[in-house]
């Protein structure tokens, strides 16, 4: 089980850095994806399956259709060869950015400590405690969430008529 973890974590972390580092924007939505599945896999191995069955379902599936609509829509190619060069001062504020990223994530884990294994919540992640929290504490954030998503839904099926 561990090692399917450091698998899981290496591949997300590779696919993370291939998002940001990918030229093609096509491709960098495609590690992206792989991403997601590979964090689904490390919910999943917490065993938190809503958690894991949202993360694909939603992130992989709509979001990273948004995300590929809109690199259609606005046309996004390979950038040219030479067109955009950073100059040193970029170059320079992004390592500085990168190592203070890195000092904090250090940082962090030097002075939080995570609960794991037998000290995790029961049911973390589960249905039931999602579903328990959802309907008594969130409630209300729930409802107003559930009509702005009927207006917003409403409001689209009203322009699309319009359009027509």
């Amino acid at each position: 089980m561990h090692v399917i973890y450091f698998i899981l974590a290496a591949t997300a972390l590779m696919s993370g850095i291939m998002v940001v580092i990918q030229g093609h924007p096509v491709r960098s939505a495609l590690f992206l994806i792989l991403n997601f599945f590979a964090l689904a896999g490390i919910y999943l191995l917490s065993h938190a399956e809503f958690i894991a069955a949202i993360q694909i379902i939603v992130y992989a599936g709509a979001i990273m259709v948004l995300f590929l609509f809109v690199i259609m829509l606005l046309n996004l190619r390979q950038p040219e060869e030479g067109g955009e060069q950073l100059h040193l001062a970029q170059k320079l504020g992004g390592v500085v950015l990168a190592g203070a990223t890195a000092g904090l994530i250090v940082y962090s884990f030097t002075k939080i400590k995570l609960p794991a294994g037998k000290e995790m919540v029961a049911g973390f992640g589960g249905t039931e405690a999602i579903a328990k929290s959802l309907f008594t504490d969130y409630l209300l954030p729930f409802e107003i969430t559930s009509i702005l998503l009927l207006v917003a839904v409403v409001g689209a099926v009203i322009l699309a008529k319009r359009m027509n």
